[in-house]
């Protein structure tokens, strides 16, 4: 049997902690080289990874949306102008003037190189958080990440993976359609095409909504067993409590004010959560065929992502300005060694996974 699972695939929650993982270290840095080194690192291990299946193709559809989001940062930029100051004056357009009470606004002026610069660090920071999360669409099966969910959580993961796999769908049925047009000689590009293509993307879509809402009925999704009161009340006091024990935990290793109580903070928060989901789970009893293992193979593959992450928080915290480079005065940024020699381990998963295969 090969590591993962019979299908020689690696467990989808290690995908998810990698590209998390990956998104976390993209939030902790501006830094242009070091995001770049993330976004080329986190596209070849899902062009290396990702499997032959519909849903492994909307890693394009979030390079597309990266992209739009980076370029609408510098079009705001451009059009409202920045608060960060600048004396390298790129263009200067016609201001149109706004009454009193929309002080603080402007429209047109003149365009900073400092505010640009500026615009682009913080927007290709976003543009690797949603390239990440992409990354784990394409590389995790969503079926196979609901199988693995704790029983607490089933119900709510099936809305999220009924959610996340509707753009894939979307996507390949696009794909097909725009094809069997070519061939049949009709156009499947511009302002025609896409109104005949959209109503049998809609039909499709409509008829796979009742088709799950069946299998869904069938299966008895919804259906929950007897638990006593007291269990129910002691499970939502675990769950809420862990949730603001993490939230709070989370917010402290955030601030420089809360490094005391951060950690601990996280922690139990953590231990109350997780006991809240055990005990919920005896609300949804099901059982798993064939469950997907935790294998070394597979805690490597997340261990490598989680690194990523714990490495560039230490290197923000021993040295900020390395990882958030300035952009008053103008300098070209300088590529600090050792965090990008962190974000390299997060290579690791394209030489453990398993190559490209068809989803069965």
């Amino acid at each position: 049997m090969a590591d993962g699972s019979r299908h020689g695939t690696l467990h989808p929650g290690a995908w998810w902690l990698w590209a998390l993982a990956l998104g976390t270290a993209a939030t902790r840095t501006t830094h242009p080289l070091l995001l770049a080194l993330l976004l080329t690192t986190s596209a070849y291990v899902v062009v290396t990874c990702r499997p032959d299946a519909p849903w492994s193709r909307s890693y394009s559809a979030f390079l597309h949306l990266a992209l739009a989001v980076l370029v609408i940062r510098l079009v705001f930029v451009v059009a409202l102008g920045s608060p960060v100051p600048g004396t390298h004056v790129i263009v200067t357009l016609p201001e149109v003037p706004l009454p009193a009470w929309a002080q603080g606004i402007r429209l047109g002026g003149r365009v900073a190189a400092e505010g640009v610069l500026f615009a682009l660090y913080d927007g290709l920071r976003l543009a690797t958080l949603l390239v990440c999360v992409g990354a784990a669409n394409a590389l995790a099966s969503p079926s196979r990440l609901l199988k693995s969910l704790p029983g607490a959580l089933y119900e709510a993961g099936v809305a999220v993976v009924v959610a996340l796999t509707f753009a894939p769908h979307l996507i390949a049925d696009v794909h097909r359609l725009r094809a069997a047009r070519r061939l049949r000689g009709r156009p499947d590009k511009g302002l025609r095409g896409l109104l005949q293509v959209a109503l049998p993307v809609l039909e499709g879509a409509l008829e796979r909504s009742v088709a799950l809402a069946a299998a869904m009925d069938a299966r008895g999704y919804g259906r929950t067993a007897d638990v006593p009161a007291p269990v129910r009340r002691t499970t939502a006091a675990l769950t809420l409590g862990g949730l603001l024990g993490v939230c709070a935990g989370t917010y402290g290793l955030l601030t420089a004010a809360g490094g005391g109580y951060g950690l601990p903070l996280l922690l139990a928060g953590l231990t109350a959560a997780l006991a809240g989901l055990h005990l919920g789970g005896r609300r949804s009893p099901r059982t798993r065929y064939r469950p997907d293992r935790w294998t070394p193979r597979t805690c490597l593959v997340a261990a490598s992502g989680i690194a990523v992450a714990a490495l560039l928080v230490l290197a923000g915290s021993a040295d900020p300005t390395a990882l958030r480079p300035t952009v008053v005065p103008l300098a070209a940024p300088t590529l600090p060694l050792w965090p990008a020699a962190a974000i390299l381990l997060g290579l690791l998963p394209a030489f453990l996974a398993p190559a490209r295969r068809k989803e069965p």
